[in-house]
This record gives structure tokens, C-alpha cells and sequence, in this order.
């Protein structure tokens, strides 16, 4: 069996790709910037067609439900990022501190980072996963140091080099996985796919199972920046483009989470093998605390946010230890789509101000009201307050926490009580208040535009979750029971 290069799930990832191989030789940054907007598009409209598409049946390229589900939201967001690209870039080469050789290089590896992205998600495939997750990772690093600037490089180089340690331990646990399916589905391409390795679980040996998920939970976590694995991902943050920030935030570590589930699923139906909650509980609420207490130390607002993103991450992960999958998925779905309109807002707000520290972006409402009402309701939806969706992911992770242990509900709520507190003090300080000086007019409502889309989907989501919606979690979350 052969995999159709036209098939819909090649097109979802090959546009993209072909997109950031053309932008390599596109010298005009303005034309750059319109054909990554137009190849981001493209990919979400085809990505829209997957769930009609059927279920996969091809070699590499497979999707399921969970792939599918992923792949769409990803592309989603990278169109919201890219259409940000294009004044964030503008502006950039406007004050010198990009020249048009650095932008094209941007543009095509953003088309690049998004196409591996999509790859790893419909890869039915654990050795192409591999792939096309370091080759993602290999594209943002290269983003991530892009300005040139020392603490740029550095930040690139130790995102290489954590990320370079996780890339070998996600390869041998890969290896391992491989051993433990190939006794009982043979060797060949039947002992690496993920539906094959699933649907035989139950026969694999259990020993060696154990210990591919020791390396895969530390590579992986590693990608999906659970403590202590995390270091890397303030410091990408911090330096890299802030348009990239809004996919490195969710889509990345979605992605990096959607293995550890792919192989906690796998763990859990075979009887010899260890259970893998307890390992997702403990790196989950370790997470959790130390994002939150790590939020009162930031005085940099991108380095802030990205230990938010560790916290979020981390209740997720905590979330599939304790067996709530479909709470965990949800929180997952609706915290990438605040994070990226976070980002943006923030990506502005840095170029407006002219630093990134919480001392200079003060007073947005009064500077910039479209922005600053923008950045308030972006933090204010991450924070998990209403009337936004997250509200209904943590409420339902809480429920199920107390009802599993109410020990762990104590230091559960303790630390997103800790990160939620952090995060509305520094909304309250860069958002009210007296404004401090701006270099540049208030952006326009076009500008706003791919904040907006994100935003008004998790305001719609905490007001009222379509059941529709509610029976496609209950379903992504049967899928991944044994």
C-alpha cells in the first residue's frame, strides 16, 4: 500500500512546504509576506476538508480523529500568525532591526515550521513523527536566532541544545517502541504505525514497551516544555519573532503532547506494562507549581508569558494523568487559541513601546485602547476567568482532580490560583493606568483582525459549547481509552 502524493493529508502538508522552498528565492519582503499569508490559508481550508476526508489508510500519512483535530487548529493558527507577520515584519525592517535577506529567511521557514507541524500530526507513522518533529523544531531554532543579536544566538543555541538531547531520547525511545511492536506485528512498517502498534498493544511485550515510554515521555516532554525539561522555551521566546511565539506556544507542544498521548494510550492497553498516569500526574502538577511561582520573577512580559504557557501545558498533561482526556484536549484546544491572540497582542505592544520589559509597556488602554482592550482580554482569557472558555477546561479538570484525589486538588488549585493572580497584576499594570510614551499611531482594526478571530472563538466557547462540539471531545476522548 502506497501513499497518493494528492491525497488530501499530503496537500495539507505539502502546501506549506512548497510555500517555504518558493520564499527562499522571493526577495521583495512585501511580496514574502503575501504568499505566506496565502499558503497559510490555503493549508487551513484544506485542513478544514480532513474530517470528510475519511479515515487514512495510507503508509505514512494516516490521520486520526486526533490528528485531524490538532492539524485543524494548528493551521488555524498559523494563519492568524502570519497574517500578523506581515505588518510585525513591516514594521521590523522599518527600524533596521531586520534586513529583507533576514525576512525572507523568516518567511520561508515559518512556511516550513507549520508544514513539519502539520506532518507530525497526520503522520500515521512513529519514525516520520520523529521527523518531522525535529525538522520542525530545526526550523524554529533558526527563527528563534534570527535577529543576530548575542542574546538572540544564545537563546537559539540552547533551544538547540536541549531540544538536540530531547531529539535523541525521543529517537531511541522511537527504536525501543519499534523492538516492542515488531514481536507482535512483524517487522516493517506495520511494527511503525501508530493504529498498528494500538490496535496490537495488548500483545507487545510490556518490558520493553516501559522503557520506550521512559525516553519518549522525556524527548517529547522535553518539545512540550514540562519541568524540569523546560529551560529551553523562555529564552525562544524572549528573542524569537513574537509571530512565531504564538505557534511555538501551542502548536508545538500540542504536538510534542499528542505523542505522550499516542503512547500513554498504547501503555494502557497492554496489562504487563507500567501505568503511565502516574509519571503524566507528577511532571504535570510539578508544571503547574512551578509555572505559577515562576510568574511573580518575570520582569521580561514575553519570558512571562512563556512560563504560563509551561503552567498551561502542564495542567493538560496533569489532566491526562488523572484520566479527564476529554478536559485535558479541551483546555489543550481553547488555551492555544488565547495564547496566540495573547502573542500577537504583545507582539505589538513591544514594537510600540520599544522593549518587551513590564516597565516599559505600561498603560496600553489609554495609548492604544484597540490594543490595550485586546491584550486585557487576551490575559484575562488565559488566566481562566470568565467569560472565556478556558473557565470551562479548568472547572472540569478541578471536578475531576477532587473526585480522583482531593490532595492533588489542593496544590492543583493552588498553582493555577498562583498563575491566574501573576497574570492579572500584569494585565492590570501594561493595560491601565498611565500610559508610557509610544514610538508609533494606534494600530489599525485590521491589524487586530487575527486577534479578534481567536478571542471571539473562546468567548463563544465559555458562553455555550455547542453539544456538537461536546460529543467530538467525548469522542477524541474514547479514542484514547484502551
Amino acid at each position: 500500500m502506497t501513499d497518493p502524493m494528492l491525497s488530501l493529508p499530503w496537500l495539507v502538508c505539502l502546501v506549506p512546504l512548497f510555500a517555504g522552498a518558493l520564499l527562499g528565492f522571493v526577495r521583495h519582503p512585501g511580496t514574502g509576506s503575501l504568499i505566506n499569508q496565502m499558503a497559510s490559508v490555503l493549508a487551513f481550508l484544506l485542513a478544514l476538508g480532513l474530517p470528510f476526508a475519511g479515515a487514512g489508510t495510507g503508509l505514512w500519512l494516516a490521520p486520526d480523529d486526533l490528528g485531524v483535530h490538532f492539524a485543524i487548529l494548528t493551521s488555524f493558527i498559523g494563519v492568524c500568525s502570519a497574517l500578523m507577520s506581515g505588518p510585525y515584519i513591516r514594521e521590523e525592517l522599518a527600524s533596521g532591526r531586520m534586513t529583507p535577506a533576514r525576512a525572507r529567511v523568516y518567511h520561508a521557514l515559518f512556511q516550513a515550521f507549520l508544514g513539519f507541524l502539520l506532518m507530525a500530526l497526520l503522520a500515521d507513522n512513529a519514525g516520520l513523527t520523529w521527523i518531522a518533529i525535529e525538522a520542525a523544531t530545526l526550523s524554529s531554532v533558526v527563527v528563534v536566532g534570527i535577529a543576530g543579536t548575542p542574546r538572540a544566538v544564545e537563546a537559539s543555541w540552547r533551544f538547540f541544545i536541549i531540544c538536540g538531547v530531547g531529539i535523541a531520547l525521543a529517537l531511541f525511545g522511537t527504536i525501543v517502541l519499534y523492538l516492542a511492536a515488531s514481536a507482535a506485528v512483524g517487522t516493517g512498517f506495520a511494527a511503525m504505525s501508530w493504529r498498528g502498534i494500538t490496535l496490537a498493544a495488548g500483545r507487545c511485550n510490556g518490558l520493553v514497551l516501559n522503557l520506550a515510554f521512559v525516553f519518549l515521555l522525556l524527548g517529547y516532554g522535553t518539545k512540550a516544555a514540562l519541568a524540569p525539561l523546560h529551560a529551553w522555551m523562555p529564552g525562544a521566546h524572549a528573542e524569537g519573532p513574537t509571530p512565531v511565539s504564538a505557534v511555538l506556544s501551542g502548536s508545538l507542544l500540542n504536538v510534542a503532547i499528542c505523542v505522550i498521548l499516542r503512547t500513554r494510550h498504547i501503555l494502557l492497553a497492554n496489562k504487563e506494562a507500567i501505568t503511565p498516569n502516574g509519571a503524566l500526574i507528577a511532571l504535570g502538577l510539578f508544571s503547574v507549581l512551578l509555572g505559577g511561582i515562576s510568574l511573580w520573577r518575570r520582569a521580561d512580559a514575553k519570558r512571562f508569558f512563556a512560563f504560563s504557557t509551561m503552567e498551561q501545558s502542564g495542567l493538560a498533561v496533569f489532566a491526562f494523568g488523572i484520566g479527564a482526556t476529554g478536559p485535558g484536549l479541551l483546555h489543550l484546544t481553547i488555551h492555544t487559541l488565547a495564547k496566540a491572540a495573547l502573542y500577537q497582542c504583545l507582539g505589538h505592544a513591544t514594537q510600540r513601546k520599544g522593549g518587551q520589559s513590564f516597565s516599559e509597556i505600561k498603560g496600553l488602554i489609554a495609548s492604544d485602547r484597540g490594543l490595550g482592550l485586546s491584550l486585557a482580554a487576551s490575559i484575562i482569557a488565559v488566566a481562566g476567568l470568565p467569560p472565556f472558555g478556558l473557565i470551562v477546561s479548568l472547572f472540569l479538570i478541578l471536578s475531576a482532580t477532587a473526585a480522583h484525589s482531593v490532595w492533588l486538588a489542593v496544590p492543583l488549585l493552588i498553582g493555577i490560583g498562583t498563575g491566574a493572580a501573576a497574570l492579572i497584576h500584569r494585565m492590570q499594570s501594561m493595560c491601565m493606568g498611565p500610559a508610557t510614551p509610544s514610538r508609533m499611531p494606534p494600530v489599525t482594526q485590521m491589524t487586530l483582525l487575527p486577534v479578534l478571530l481567536p478571542l471571539a472563538i473562546t468567548i463563544f466557547l465559555g458562553f455555550a459549547m455547542p453539544l456538537p462540539l461536546v460529543d467530538w471531545f467525548h469522542h477524541l476522548a474514547a479514542g484514547l481509552q484502551p
